[in-house]
């Protein structure tokens, strides 16, 4: 068989021939699939093959192609365009920065449509588009698929309208829990899912390896004791709401029991019972605690200085009366106190020695560095910065002033090797096309899997990776390490159940492209 497909609307010897790839193809093919592969295992050449086998199938037919962001939009469109055998003036990027005249005119000119979803709910919505004359709709990112999301809707009248309908819906992970995936799957119409890991067989040829290390450290003294003064406040607010009812005991209590906690008072309190303002004025200040201990403990000296600024301009009750409390005007004083010395969290200092032996190791690495907050990815960009042989860059959302395009011209001039060590928000998990890096440091753990996920796929695509976490023992970094292992181990034990072939994906000989035409 070919190392690359072999197909009419494909470019021969470009796009190279996976058995797994071709072996999802082989079901999508027959039905709407849900796909889930690690980020950098090649989800978008599977669309790809299927956009190919849809347009000889249904030669006066078109395809869609949605992802959640503009930049990641244009990344597909590149793709399909280097790979399929179609004249480049059939391919448009649709978004809201063009006209709604215009879009109009495109989708009745062009065969393949990449777009946002937003933009294309509104011209369902204002009858500037019909779904009737697309065979194949794909759905990136598509963990996106629930609540008020546009996803749901284009889905619903996708499979309405088509007269050849095919959903294929990718993603790195759809959730943790059954029912997230089952309800995902629901909202896109999908009814199989089709799921590989790096530990399957016929995935293994094409995943390199990643040594994934822990880096434990130790939370100094004078942390301990801010972290003992807000906490006291915190145990008595907790204890305040077993008068409401909330029994559960306060060493188990999370920042998710708290939310939901909140969700049933406020709902109390639409329901007309005035009593539930005083509870959810305490459990307000106990996510406002909760938050404040968190940061301490996983972020550092000057991500706390920063939330107790903001507490104390914030008007509102809660604020103030946390504000106000005497344990916790203490624990701001010290807070500045340690600020004003440069006391930084101990993650800062490892941190530093692991980029400069990788420096030491090979002066052309590529390293990608996560925190979960802007005030930790400026104080990691400053400290690394004084690393030999490190040049370091930002790299942060538009919710903090950045555009787009400027967030592509620092991915450009990572990849062109202008900076070497890119320090990300969790813009860089999902939705721009970041190069693989050689090594890749989790400032934090997150309880997520899918963002877990997402931050490992950003290492050794190309060669042997190192991703390493920094977790401060005995605090919430440990807590949700271990919330992340579980899920993500629970999620793909779920996936394989729904996918029906009870544990490792059967390896079968693929057929050619061809053969499925």
């Amino acid at each position: 068989m070919s190392d690359f497909v072999e197909h009419p609307m494909i470019k021969p010897g470009v796009l190279q021939s996976r058995l797994y790839q071709q072996s999802i193809l082989g079901r999508v093919i027959k039905e709407n699939l849900l796909v889930v592969l690690p980020t950098g295992l090649g989800k978008t050449p599977i669309a790809i093959m299927l956009a190919a086998h849809m347009l000889r199938t249904h030669p006066g037919y078109k395809i869609m192609v949605l992802a959640p962001t503009k930049p990641l939009t244009n990344q597909h469109s590149a793709s399909f365009r280097r790979f399929l055998n179609v004249d480049p003036g059939q391919f448009q990027v649709v978004t809201g920065e063009v006209p709604p005249s215009e879009r109009q005119v495109l989708y009745e000119h062009k065969r393949i449509i990449f777009a946002t979803p937003q933009t294309i709910r509104n011209d369902i919505a204002k009858d500037r588009l019909g779904l009737g004359r697309f065979s194949l709709l794909v759905v990136d990112e598509a963990h996106h698929s629930i609540g008020g999301y546009a996803y749901p809707f284009i889905a619903k009248r996708y499979r309405e309208e088509a007269e050849h309908p095919r959903i294929l819906a990718l993603t790195a992970s759809p959730g943790a829990t059954r029912e997230k995936i089952s309800e995902i799957c629901d909202n896109l119409g999908v009814k199989a899912v089709d799921i590989r890991t790096e530990h399957d067989m016929d995935v293994q040829p094409y995943v390199m390896h990643k040594e994934i290390e822990q880096v434990r450290v130790s939370l100094p003294p004078s942390f301990v004791g801010i972290r003992d003064m807000i906490n006291t406040v915190y145990q008595k607010k907790l204890a305040h709401l077993r008068k409401f009812g909330f029994t559960k005991p306060s060493r188990l209590v999370t920042k998710k029991d708290l939310l939901y906690l909140q969700g049933d008072f406020m709902g109390q309190l639409k329901g007309g019972k005035r009593s539930a303002f005083a509870a959810i004025s305490i459990i307000t200040q106990c996510i406002k605690l909760e938050h404040a201990i968190g940061l301490l403990e996983t972020q550092g000296i000057r991500p706390l200085l920063e939330y107790w600024d903001k507490l104390k301009s914030d008007k509102t009750k809660a604020s103030k009366v946390i504000s106000n409390d005497k344990q916790v005007v203490k624990a701001i004083g010290l807070t500045k106190q340690l600020a004003e010395r440069g006391s930084r969290h101990p993650k800062i200092s490892k941190l530093c020695t692991i980029v400069d032996e990788e420096m030491r190791r090979d002066l052309d690495s590529r390293i990608i560095i996560f925190a979960n907050y802007r005030t930790s990815v400026e104080e990691i960009v400053g400290a690394v910065s004084n690393v030999s042989g490190a040049k370091p860059v930002r790299f942060v959302g538009q919710k903090m002033g950045v555009t787009q395009k400027q967030q592509m011209e620092t991915v450009n001039r990572f990849r062109a090797g202008d900076f070497n060590i890119l320090v990300a928000t969790s813009v860089g998990e999902e939705g721009l096309d970041i190069p693989s890096a050689n090594l890749a440091i989790f400032y934090e753990p997150v309880p997520s899997p899918l963002r877990s996920i997402q931050r490992r796929g950003r290492v050794g695509r190309a060669s042997i990776g190192r991703v390493v976490l920094l977790i401060t023992e005995d605090t919430r970094d440990e807590g949700y390490f271990w919330t992340s292992h579980h899920r993500e181990k629970r999620m793909k034990s779920i996936l394989k159940g729904m996918k029906g072939e009870g544990g490792e994906s059967r390896i079968r000989k693929p057929k050619t492209l061809y053969d499925f035409s």
